[in-house]
């Protein structure tokens, strides 16, 4: 993320969650969504709202002009805010709105208590997709109609998921700009760990850790890395022992696996 970016979002950002104080996030989620998905569908659009060289304002009227009475007074706002910011590029300002989107879902989650669940439910579904060859070529298929993608992912979470899981898990499979599933859903964590002031780890281990273990680690990684870390354990048998803790772009590799393929470097080297 440029700086570019990073300072236009914020702008915006800071415009949602005025909006949230008091409005609905549910349907501010996905009236900013619609929003985003029409503007990534039209090109025109797409440029003249996004357009850097254009006056903040001028776009700003221009949102208003074509939106006002098609989505409610909130999400008008926040749509405001995010044409009027200079986006480096007119693509930014989609993903603008599809981060945006997704943080307001996020917030409503965590104003009723569940955003740690929804988190978990979302890692969980994309390792689900990711070992499931026919479920992953279904839901990554772009040729393949959004609503029949839509309708899986229902049938998939409706039962014992949270609304905002499903919504989310929903949004992943229709992402913006062409984006992949499963990075549209990584970068979906990456917001709900934000959220929270968190990190995220992914922990990879041969057998599943006991409470105590479990609870033990993300202390020990709260420590290190000065912050809340949130542990996602996967069980992988190959590994053999050990665990493998991945943070962002670094990895703690301390697998019996990993031990054997660096003894065997040595010993050919």
């Amino acid at each position: 993320m440029n700086t570019g970016y990073r300072r236009a979002y914020q702008e915006a950002a800071s415009a949602l969650e005025q909006v949230l104080q008091a409005g609905d996030g549910t349907r501010l989620a996905e009236e900013l969504w619609a929003v985003a998905t029409t503007v990534d569908a039209n090109p025109v659009l797409r440029r003249n709202l996004g357009d850097p060289s254009r006056e903040g304002q001028d776009k700003a009227a221009l949102a208003e002009r074509l939106l006002s009475g098609k989505i409610h007074d909130e999400a008008l706002a926040v749509v405001r805010a995010v044409v009027a910011q200079r986006w480096p590029e007119p693509a930014d300002l989609v993903s603008a709105l599809e981060q945006l989107a997704v943080e307001a879902n996020l917030a409503h989650a965590q104003g009723l208590g569940r955003l740690g669940q929804v988190e978990d439910e979302l890692f969980r579904f994309g390792r689900i997709v990711e070992a499931t060859p026919d479920l992953q070529a279904a839901l990554s298929n772009r040729r393949a109609d959004a609503g029949s993608k839509a309708t899986l992912v229902d049938r998939l979470l409706s039962v014992k998921t949270a609304p905002e899981t499903v919504r989310l898990a929903k949004m992943a499979v229709a992402s913006t700009r062409g984006r992949r599933f499963d990075h549209a859903l990584k970068a979906y964590l990456e917001q709900a760990a934000a959220r929270q002031d968190q990190v995220t780890a992914t922990v990879v281990s041969a057998v599943p850790l006991t409470p105590e273990q479990h609870d033990r680690l993300a202390r020990t990684l709260s420590a290190q890395y000065g912050r809340q870390v949130h542990t996602n354990v996967v069980i992988d048998e190959d590994v053999v022992g050990g665990i493998r803790v991945e943070i962002g772009d670094e990895v703690i590799d301390g697998t019996v696996r990993h031990r054997l393929a660096d003894a065997r470097r040595r010993m050919t080297s």
